[in-house]
């Protein structure tokens, strides 16, 4: 957190270790009585406590010698050494562009000078990305600088400073089950662990205790970013709970490795965030991690084309156009797009790219019916020529007024390893601090923390994990607001609602400074006053009396 960000209210208080905020929960009741709806106001008086030391995080990433662990790695390394490297269109310094906490803002009110916007980070105390200390598994054991070739997502005379660092960086061996990841991915595996199913999972357990103390972290984060596996069948007696299947991972049944590793982290306390599409998230393995009070998340990064389809089709059932069909198509030449060729595999990224607009159609009954939704057909193709810049090709066609037809063709080039990377940032980011809030509700003696399946990581993924019977939410504006308002709880401060009544009546009703806090030299600034509009010669418009005073 910013040490120049303080809040001025009663109802915010700071100690040395954390920040104490009591904060106004508003929310709606809504019943149907017949053809009558009848809406309910209720406030909740809430308290929000955030721990504000920030300890040293450790990430292990399963998958570290693939594409998107390997430029995650060496772009915080990067930036952490504030590199340069020069290209054909010039000489480019190390970002965190792409990280929604790194590298955008959020507004805190406004000024004499207008809207203060202040980075996402700043608003409570956070890890920063160059403090992260990275270590993983992967079924190759090729070092993460040769993997960083491999992967050919740099610039080569970025790869040629960061190769000293990154050669130095050796995966774990990880767990191998042929049947959940395609066949071509064969050749890879050399780097894989032996014995039972569950001296593996012992085996990963002791990975996680081991990079714990020679690295010297406070907290250690598990993410999934390996392959893309194919759905494991569920099965009664197996998956079904957590005592389930810990009984089935000790007689050896069935069950995938990224759901492995999730119980494997789990029981040591991580936090495990699925990046894949896959259900790794199986009923016992949530009972699991609800059991042991440790966060979930997942599934699928969301990151290109994805993205822009839970932006426009918001758009678009916001304006009261409605998607009759959409149309996807993709084709890439990584690793990733090597193993979604198999049909199966295929299928786990299909699911989670199509339920993306299901939210936003059942918001709207003017449009859709019960139990219509737009025809939504997902392509993917493995061009190997293409490597890691991805392309997505989409068409939107919707119908308009008096039977008309509008349709949006889409071409998008997204680099797909460095869209991702800034994502895994973020997952772990704001995971890390979510596990230092606590939040008391009005009546209740004891603070609880958020649900051990941690929906507010929704906003950075395709297939939203949620707790059981509780909304999803796939509107790309609705979910950034649901982190950007629970981070401003936490400083006491009202939603963003974007209603700015003082600029909207005909008098203004607010103080345009508090004497307390500005400075009183800032009064020479000339206020904004009511009158009329007169056009200026630079293009730009102003209030007649504002003219004035300025004159």
């Amino acid at each position: 957190m910013s040490k120049n960000i303080h809040i001025n209210s009663p109802n915010v208080k700071y100690t040395e270790t954390h920040i104490v905020s009591r904060y106004s929960y508003h929310t709606s009741s809504v019943q149907r009585d017949g053809k009558k709806i009848i809406v309910t106001p209720r406030t909740t008086e809430m308290t929000f406590c955030t721990e504000r030391r920030v300890p040293r995080l450790g990430v292990m990433l399963v998958g570290w010698g693939g594409n998107n662990g390997t430029t995650v790695t060496a772009a915080v390394l990067a930036n952490k050494l504030d590199l340069t490297w020069r290209t054909k269109t010039g000489l480019k310094k190390a970002n965190y562009f792409g990280s929604f906490l790194q590298a955008s803002t959020v507004c805190l009110g406004s000024g004499l000078e207008g809207d203060v916007n202040v980075p996402f980070r700043d608003i409570l105390p956070m890890v920063h990305p160059d403090d992260i200390v990275f270590d993983g598994w992967d079924i190759s054991s090729m070092d993460l600088g040769s993997a960083m070739e491999r992967a050919a997502v740099f610039d080569w005379s970025l790869q040629e400073q960061l190769r000293p660092l990154m050669s130095s960086m050796k995966p774990r061996a990880s767990i191998y089950i042929p049947k959940f990841i395609a066949a071509n991915q064969k050749s890879r595996a050399n780097n894989v662990l032996t014995g039972t199913i569950a001296e593996q999972v012992e085996q990963i357990r002791a990975d996680i205790r081991d990079f714990r103390q020679s690295s010297g972290v406070d907290k250690v984060i598990v993410l999934w970013t390996a392959n893309t596996e194919c759905f494991c069948d569920v099965r009664p007696g197996v998956h079904d709970s957590a005592k389930n299947i810990l009984a089935a991972i000790q007689s050896g049944a069935e069950v995938s490795p990224s759901s492995l590793f999730a119980v494997a982290s789990i029981l040591e306390g991580c936090a495990y965030i699925n990046g894949s599409p896959q259900n790794t998230f199986v009923p016992g393995v949530v009972e699991l991690a609800v059991q042991r009070g440790v966060f979930i998340g997942g599934d699928d990064f969301k990151s290109g084309q994805t993205k822009i389809k839970s932006v426009l089709v918001d758009f678009l059932v916001s304006a009261g156009i409605k998607p009759t069909a959409i149309v996807s198509y993709n084709h890439l030449g990584n690793n990733d797009g090597m193993n979604l060729s198999a049909p199966q595999q295929f299928h786990s990224k299909e699911v989670s790219k199509s339920n993306v607009v299901n939210d936003m159609v059942q918001s709207n009954p003017i449009l859709y019916k019960p139990g219509e939704k737009p025809d939504h057909c997902v392509v993917i193709k493995y061009v190997p020529y293409v490597g890691d810049s991805k392309r997505a090709m989409d068409e939107y066609t919707s119908e308009i007024m008096m039977g008309g037809t509008n349709t949006i063709a889409m071409h998008n080039t997204c680099e797909d390893s460095l869209l991702a990377s800034p994502i895994i940032l973020d997952l772990v980011m704001l995971t890390e601090l979510c596990q230092r809030v606590t939040i008391r509700p009005q009546g209740e003696e004891d603070f609880q923390s958020f649900h051990s399946v941690l929906a507010l990581l929704s906003f950075l993924l395709k297939a939203p994990l949620v707790p059981s019977g509780t909304p999803v939410v796939n509107a790309f504006f609705r979910q950034r607001a649901c982190i950007e308002n629970i981070l401003r709880a936490c400083l006491g401060l009202p939603p963003q609602n974007h209603m700015l009544l003082e600029h909207k009546l005909q008098r203004d009703f607010l103080p345009l400074y508090d004497k307390h806090i500005v400075n009183m030299a800032a009064m020479e600034k000339v206020a904004v006053t009511n009158g009329n509009h007169i056009a200026l010669k630079n293009g730009f418009c102003a209030h007649e009396n504002d003219v004035a005073h300025a004159i």
